[in-house]
């Protein structure tokens, strides 16, 4: 196997990399209604997703570049994922329902530095504590976990907030300081 070989096999595998993982960003932004960006984005994703599978197509007998192109493609989704995670901010609505510990609950949940709204509902055996507190993506898993310890009757459920707009929230306060 020659030198040229296995250097167009890792620009392939390196381009299919990009162009994966950019994809995974740009869909993080169409859901955020960032259009601009996500154009840019995907004018970019294309020209480069034009110039990998030129060089795949050409051979599909070539397994080593076909490789390439699908481990590229792999890796890429993964890191695209990784990125979001760590760059993008996005948040999260945690609903929390309790026949009991509801204001307990209410006051762990403001002890960590989040806001949450209580309001009494009617479940099926009666009273409720219904909480909502709209939170950054990445404190949820602590929330959630620190919930769960002290109230084990909880139910909790998560959504993705598409919107947020004024309220109390702690990574804005942090950008207001």
């Amino acid at each position: 196997m020659s030198s040229e070989a296995i250097l167009l096999a890792l620009a392939i595998f390196a381009l299919r990399f990009l162009n994966s993982a950019l994809a995974t960003v740009r869909m993080i932004m169409v859901t955020q209604h960032r259009r601009w960006l996500s154009s840019v984005i995907a004018t970019i994703e294309a020209v480069i997703f034009a110039v990998t599978v030129a060089g795949v197509v050409n051979d599909l007998t070539n397994i080593l570049n076909l490789g390439a192109y699908a481990f590229g493609f792999g890796f890429g989704s993964y890191v695209g994922i990784m990125i979001e995670e760590r760059f993008i901010t996005g948040f999260v609505a945690v609903n929390i329902i309790t026949p009991n510990d509801g204001h307990s609950t209410a006051e762990l949940i403001r002890s960590m530095g989040h806001a949450v709204t209580e309001t009494v509902g009617e479940g099926r055996d009666g009273q409720v504590c219904m909480l909502r507190s709209v939170i950054n993506r990445r404190d949820a898993p602590g929330m959630i976990q620190h919930i769960k310890q002290t109230n084990t009757d909880a139910f909790i459920s998560v959504e993705e907030a598409r919107a947020v707009h004024r309220g109390w929230l702690r990574a804005m306060r942090a950008q207001k300081s």
